[in-house]
């Protein structure tokens, strides 16, 4: 596969600077800001993954009729916390 380009990207010479000062060892400013895009990707990738089954949840409670309270929805939340705690 040939590799592509990402158009230049102007940054003040504060945001440069603040980006340098946290490379690691060996890393290269290209590769914070190429690790920085892969992340942003799939971030957004899931993001709307999450709310387009938000979305298809709502739907399918509106054709049900059928919808969970907040508190239900809390007590199940606590519940599986307490399990991998070990407080329960």
């Amino acid at each position: 596969m040939k590799s592509a380009t990402i158009p230049p990207l102007r940054v003040t010479p504060e945001l440069r600077q603040a980006a340098e000062s946290v490379l690691q060892d060996g890393e290269s400013l290209s590769s914070f800001v190429e690790k920085s895009l892969v992340k942003q990707v799939e971030f957004r990738k899931n993001q709307a993954a999450f709310i387009a089954r938000g979305l298809a949840a709502r739907e399918s409670a509106k054709e049900s009729g059928k919808y969970v309270s907040k508190e239900d929805s809390l007590e199940a939340l606590d519940a599986i916390l307490d399990k991998y705690r070990g407080t329960k």
